[in-house]
């Protein structure tokens, strides 16, 4: 693959990638000046096809601010050369493989944004936050958002697990796994997050001092899974102190201890589609992998997604076999930075090499590419972000994760769900102990 990288990338690709040093106080200058607050490069492309950025979308939530709007053109397996470079090697083996598959790109709209809050403390961190453990995990570091101007691939990757959600969440969605002739199953799950920050009884600097965020996975249907729930204690530095998880068996009615819920054991309510670390498109603790930075580059990337998260549409009127109907997606161009990861020596994980591309803006991993032990592109996963004004942060109304080995894909929607979002959840400690798992899963 091909990098058309930016000025700014070189930049700080030729700062040291090996010592993984914080920013000096000179360098921190940028932000707010040719940097946005968070890091992204304030200007817009040379052709105009990407905009300067004007402080994001703020404002009362709309349904889809941008519905008069029509594509600029629609990408195929028959034009697909006209922009290879623009495009994933996922994004082109889709092209190619599906005569369907198709990708409507719009005009691009930066519409990320954060509160003033979170930006503080990004511009804060940027000169005091520093790797440990060789990159696997963090100190001298405030909630979110560590290395806005990152040194390496690592710190990229660092500030997509860190980026601020909304502080604390619950998600009601549907886990689909659709075969290959489109036949589906919907998994329902009410998901909830919440970093220890916005818990109601107050942050313990004791207990709290290695959480990065606490979550809970509960099934609503079908009845065959109805019940189990999933927690997780996610920590900040997770080799010396490994997530800790557990799982409540609704039919066994036992809270176990769950320390395989990491890596590449199958994701919960997948079917196998996806790895537990896949989830949020990564999550959990890098250490398998050596991780590059491959530079900056203008791509189409899945972005204001109202269309798929539409509410009058039903999830028959977007799962079609092979893919999700191309008529609800929406591509813009982006630029991302670029961060590969390949298993290091001695490493156990399915995937050997993973590619992702992380939007500058809101550093959020925009598409993700995976390879198996044989170097064959096996995986491709794509998710869809939207600004949720109402919360004042850029999250994933949708996300896709396609087997092209299989045929079969996963999609996470929740067009059917009532209440898909709720930012502000009244959440405490107790919410996220073994006993409350307990109670949820009570059938």
């Amino acid at each position: 693959m091909t990098l058309h990288t930016i000025t700014l990338a070189t930049f700080l690709l030729a700062m040291s990638v090996t010592t993984y040093a914080k920013v000096t106080p000179e360098e921190a200058k940028m932000l707010g000046q040719s940097l946005t607050i968070v890091g992204a490069e304030r200007a817009g492309n040379k052709q105009g096809t990407i905009p300067s950025y004007t402080g994001g979308l703020v404002g009362p939530q709309t349904d889809n601010p941008f519905a008069e709007e029509t594509s600029l053109f629609i990408i195929t397996g028959e034009n697909m050369q006209q922009y290879d470079a623009q495009l994933s090697d996922g994004q082109k083996a889709l092209l190619k493989k599906y005569p369907s598959y198709k990708m409507p790109v719009y005009p691009t709209h930066r519409t990320a944004n954060y509160p003033d809050f979170i930006e503080k403390k990004g511009v804060k961190n940027s000169t005091t936050a520093t790797l440990i453990d060789g990159g696997n995990g963090l100190k001298n570091f405030d909630e979110t958002l560590p290395f806005v101007i990152p040194q390496s691939g690592i710190e990229v990757i660092w500030n997509h697990i860190s980026r601020y959600r909304g502080g604390s969440i619950e998600r009601n969605a549907a886990q689909l796994v659709v075969q290959r002739n489109g036949n589906f199953t919907p998994i329902k799950v009410r998901s909830t997050l919440a970093a220890p920050q916005y818990l109601q009884d107050g942050y313990d600097p004791v207990s709290d001092s290695n959480v990065l965020f606490y979550y809970t996975q509960a099934i609503k249907s079908p009845a065959r899974l109805t019940g189990n729930v999933l927690l997780v204690h996610e920590t900040i530095d997770q080799v010396n102190q490994p997530r800790m998880a557990w799982t409540y068996n609704a039919g066994q009615r036992r809270v176990r201890r769950a320390p395989q819920v990491a890596y590449d054991a199958p994701g919960q309510a997948s079917e196998g589609l996806r790895t537990s670390d896949q989830l949020d498109m990564f999550n959990g603790a890098p250490d398998r992998y050596n991780w590059e930075l491959l530079g900056k580059k203008e791509m189409f990337i899945p972005y204001n997604a109202y269309g798929i998260s539409d509410e009058s549409l039903t999830y028959s009127d977007i799962i079609q076999a092979n893919h999700v109907n191309p008529d609800v997606t929406r591509y813009e161009r982006h630029r991302v930075w670029v961060v590969e990861a390949t298993l290091k020596e001695g490493a156990r994980h399915i995937y050997a090499k993973r590619r992702f591309y992380i939007d500058e803006d809101s550093w959020q991993i925009a598409i993700a590419d995976h390879y198996d032990n044989r170097g064959e592109l096996w995986r491709v996963a794509e998710g869809h972000g939207m600004q949720f004004t109402e919360a004042n942060t850029f999250w994933y109304a949708a996300s896709t994760n396609y087997d092209l080995f299989s045929g079969r894909y996963l999609a996470e929607l929740n067009n059917e769900e009532s209440d898909a979002f709720v930012f502000g959840l009244d959440a405490s400690h107790r919410d996220f102990t073994s006993a409350a798992i307990r109670r949820q899963g009570k059938r």
